[in-house]
């Protein structure tokens, strides 16, 4: 496999894990970029840009990155907060009115972002072109009773996290959560990252696709705990239900699913796009734009749920719309903050040795929280930093 890109000195191995993840780990094709003090260290990439196909991946092709896009709907949140437009205290039902049925009147706009409000589910699942309708989804919703009393618990909201941010941001700004990312995030930075592709963008994404798990991955078993297991092969568990909260499955590779705003699980970036988007939250990129306060990147990597996982099965660390380093999803150091995409994508920063990374590959496994192959790429981040 030939390896395009560059890597700074003492990054190089980096550039050895990169090239081991297709030679032993499957990856039909991927990029991975590093930033370190707001400066790019690692530009990699190569495969092909469809998984299915033999067209090269060239510097620039951006992929659907699944549940990372939950990190870039969480700053927005978060920005929110820090220019004084949204309270994170306030029940969301001051914002969204609607939002107060069923039990929810309380529910706090924080709860939302750390998974605790106990709507992980829709009793009702929408179809694709259903969920594509914020209308729709936001309604739905508004009028779900929490499985759990809100704020008592934590499960991962897999997919309703879509509609409870992206209505939020709609209720306090008027714009859409992606036209507010494109004019307040990915346009400020440079970052090449959407939720909700535009049309001009569509020929640099690749197909995506399923590829096989290997039994070992770096010596490490890869499959699922036995309850992990029966959790995911039961259609009335709560893990299945949440997944489904869009049925059918929709179809990743529909231009008319890339072009919906939904920021649980459909945003679109390139590997440079996602590092460069989480070097600004913790410093100048290039010497200029940077997002988050020191304030804010403190409130978002603050813990506020930890433990086992009603919807994963799994013992989980969130702070506010981000993963915390842990067990089930390591990052590079426990001050880190990020979020992996289901069987893949990686995008993750850490303030302690200022850096920043961001994975994407066009080939999707069973894991959830912590891919072989992203694994393999923050171990050597690691190895170059150390000392």
């Amino acid at each position: 496999m030939d390896v395009h890109g560059a890597v700074a000195e003492g990054f190089e191995p980096v550039r050895d894990a990169f090239a081991a993840n297709f030679e032993g780990l499957g990856d039909r094709g991927a990029a991975v970029a590093v930033y370190r003090d707001g400066h790019k260290v690692v530009d990699l990439w190569g495969g092909t840009k469809d998984v299915d196909g033999t067209e090269p991946w060239a510097h620039g092709t951006a992929q659907i990155v699944r549940s990372a896009t939950k990190g870039v709907a969480a700053a927005v949140l978060l920005l929110l907060r820090q220019r004084g437009e949204l309270d994170l205290d306030a029940p969301v039902g001051e914002y969204w009115p609607e939002f107060k049925a069923a039990g929810k009147e309380r529910t706090a706009v924080w709860q939302l972002l750390a998974h605790r409000a106990g709507v992980p589910v829709l009793d009702r699942p929408l179809t694709p072109a259903q969920a594509a309708d914020p209308v729709l989804g936001a309604e739905a919703v508004a009028a779900q009773a929490p499985v759990w009393e809100p704020g008592t618990d934590h499960g991962y909201h897999a997919q309703t996290y879509s509609w409870l941010t992206g209505e939020l941001v709609r209720r306090v700004t008027g714009r859409s959560i992606g036209e507010w990312v494109a004019d307040e995030i990915a346009g400020p930075v440079g970052a090449d990252l959407w939720i909700g592709l535009p049309d001009r963008e569509i020929p640099r994404v690749g197909r995506v696709g399923r590829v096989e798990t290997p039994e070992r991955a770096g010596g490490l078993k890869t499959r699922p705990k036995r309850a992990v297991s029966d959790a995911y092969a039961d259609p009335d568990s709560l893990t299945r239900r949440a997944f489904a909260a869009i049925t059918p499955q929709p179809d990743e590779n529909d231009p008319a699913y890339r072009a919906a705003v939904l920021p649980a699980s459909n945003g679109i970036a390139t590997a440079d796009g996602l590092a460069r988007f989480y070097a600004s939250l913790i410093g100048e990129v290039d010497g200029g734009t940077r997002l988050f306060t020191p304030e804010t990147v403190e409130l978002a990597r603050g813990e506020r749920s930890a433990g086992p996982d009603r919807t994963l099965v799994v013992a989980t660390r969130f702070g506010l719309g981000y993963m915390l380093h842990g067990a089930a999803s390591p990052l590079l150091t426990p001050t880190s903050f990020g979020h992996p995409g289901r069987g893949g994508a990686l995008g993750l920063a850490d303030p302690e040795t200022g850096i920043a990374l961001g994975y994407v590959t066009n080939g999707f496994r069973k894991s959830v929280t912590a891919d072989p192959r992203a694994q393999a790429l923050v171990r050597a981040v690691r190895r170059a930093t150390a000392g």
